[in-house]
């Protein structure tokens, strides 16, 4: 009897990886070190860096994002993204995980771990308002999630937060603990602040993923541009994520490791916060019936958050060395190892989703 066919799904998760995505997560505790260390070593580098910044967007930072996210959005079949939008499950489901529960989760953690430090509590709700719309494209496609539907989950991610942020952080912030006998706190934050960073964050690169495939595949064919120009220009997505964690830690490495309790303190409901927000939205997504690759997006685009847009708005409003802003800057902290650690947690669910149907994801190959 001849041995049956071997299939993606019975190759283990790490040997269907990269050399450099099957060691990502320690490339990417080396770079939180190597930030940590240079912020606290070198005399003047945080304020150095922070001081190249264009109304209050670090340039490094966001030259680290940019970097990132162009070789992600220039994978993305946007001749595809109309059976995305016409996903209704996954729209509503996105937007209810994103702009309901998630804040309102957020709010929870931070007053039931955090009742005592009202600076840090308040950062939390700040990190817990800004919703991804950057580093998640990453994680998405490391997860072989859906790159089409991660493009466009992320673009209203944008859109309802220049519109809804401000209204979000009054509520969370001064009305509804005036409802409950709480505490209140303002948050001073503007919508031409909110878009300059979605511009910056998602449209640049947006935008040039877009003409890149665009005139790439009208140049030389879709084949040339998926099966060459694409595995050239892939791998800068995660140099550009360890220069980003680089330079990130750098600018707070002093304000991290001079107080490890406080960031113990503050660890601990965001920790809670990303395990609900992802296996949650992983349940919810299987329970409605997707398919493993929007199962997964929809997964890391609720649990993930917008930290560069929780930073300015915390350090605009509070101070740079504010409660509030070390709470902005522990999130990407701890989101980053736990993501890279649900990336392949979702790989392993996706061999186990698809033995299960006994066929492949549809979406994989439509």
């Amino acid at each position: 009897m001849s041995a049956l066919p071997t299939t993606d799904a019975d190759v283990p998760v790490a040997k269907r990886l990269s050399t450099l995505d099957r060691f990502l997560p320690v490339w990417i505790i080396a770079a939180m070190v190597v930030g940590l260390l240079a912020g606290r070593l070198i005399p003047g580098l945080g304020g150095a860096l922070d001081a190249i910044a264009v109304d209050g967007v670090s340039l490094p930072i966001a030259l680290g994002l940019l970097i990132m996210m162009y070789p992600v959005l220039a994978k993305v079949r946007y001749d595809r993204l109309g059976t995305v939008t016409g996903d209704r499950r996954l729209l509503i489901s996105s937007l209810v995980l994103n702009w309901v529960f998630g804040p309102l989760l957020m709010f929870a953690l931070a007053w039931l771990l955090l009742p005592d430090l009202p600076e840090y509590r308040t950062g939390l709700i700040i990190v817990g308002l800004a919703r991804c719309i950057a580093m998640v494209v990453i994680w998405n496609d490391l997860a072989c999630g859906d790159r089409e539907a991660a493009a466009v989950l992320v673009a209203i991610n944008s859109v309802f937060q220049v519109i809804a942020f401000a209204a979000l952080g009054w509520f969370y912030l001064s009305v509804l603990p005036g409802w409950l006998g709480l505490p209140q706190a303002d948050l001073d934050v503007s919508p031409r602040q909110i878009a300059g960073s979605v511009l910056i964050f998602l449209g640049v690169p947006l935008v040039a993923g877009y003409l890149t495939r665009h005139f790439g595949e009208k140049a030389r064919g879709r084949a040339w541009y998926e099966e060459k120009l694409i595995p050239r220009v892939g791998p800068f997505a995660l140099y550009g994520l360890l220069f980003t964690i680089v330079v990130l830690f750098a600018l707070q490495g002093d304000a991290i490791t001079s107080r490890p309790l406080d960031v113990a303190r503050i660890a601990l409901p965001l920790l809670a916060y990303f395990a609900i927000m992802w296996f949650g939205s992983l349940a919810l997504a299987k329970a409605i019936g997707l398919g493993y690759a929007r199962s997964a997006t929809l997964a890391f685009t609720a649990a993930g958050n917008n930290f560069e847009l929780a930073i300015a708005v915390a350090i605009a409003t509070f101070g740079v060395t504010s409660g509030q802003a070390l709470a902005g800057v522990v999130g990407p902290l701890i989101e980053v190892p736990v993501l890279v650690a649900l990336v392949y947690v979702s790989l392993a669910a996706r061999r186990r989703w698809t033995s299960r149907s006994g066929r492949p994801d549809l979406e994989e190959l439509s």
